[in-house]
């Protein structure tokens, strides 16, 4: 089994929102286990490569909804875990529909056991979450996405 057969299994037992899965072919093993308290998964494989039988079909694409001028998105400027708050019983630093201000802390990137702070790089109201909290992120994932176009108007 190659790594993009296991991401499209991750994101469906996400999209399910499955606890865990298992899955054997051949001697070959996969077995995917998702805390009920976070967003992330852990991936546990035997060695071995799953053989592949006819061909890979492409899963649908939903069409996306059209996205305004004036929406700006929030990326990740680093590796890490993104969280939407402080710690697990604290409040989201946000909410979608929060009017946020320029350097107001919208959520936090934990990476090497140090938090770092991602601050709003503009003014406008949260529109999306485009990540699941405690979802590990790479450099450059949009994470937020932000409405200006309020802010503009003034």
């Amino acid at each position: 089994m190659n790594n993009e057969e296991i991401r499209e299994i991750l994101e469906l037992a996400r999209e399910h929102n499955l606890l865990s899965f298992e899955f054997e072919r051949d001697g070959a093993r996969l077995r995917i286990q998702r805390s009920p308290f976070q967003g992330s998964f852990q991936a546990i494989s035997e060695p071995g490569e799953l053989p592949m039988t006819g061909s890979k079909a492409p899963l649908p694409v939903a069409p996306q909804p059209a996205r305004p001028g004036s929406v700006r998105t929030i990326t990740s400027p680093i590796v890490g875990t993104f969280y939407r708050s402080s710690s697990p019983d604290a409040a989201p630093y946000v909410e979608v529909g929060s009017a946020v201000a320029k350097g107001q802390i919208l959520c936090i990137i934990e990476a090497m056991k140090l938090m770092n702070e991602i601050e709003s790089e503009f003014e406008g109201t949260i529109r999306a979450f485009l990540v699941e909290n405690g979802q590990p992120v790479e450099y450059g994932t949009p994470l937020i996405e932000v409405d200006t176009k309020a802010e503009e108007a003034s």
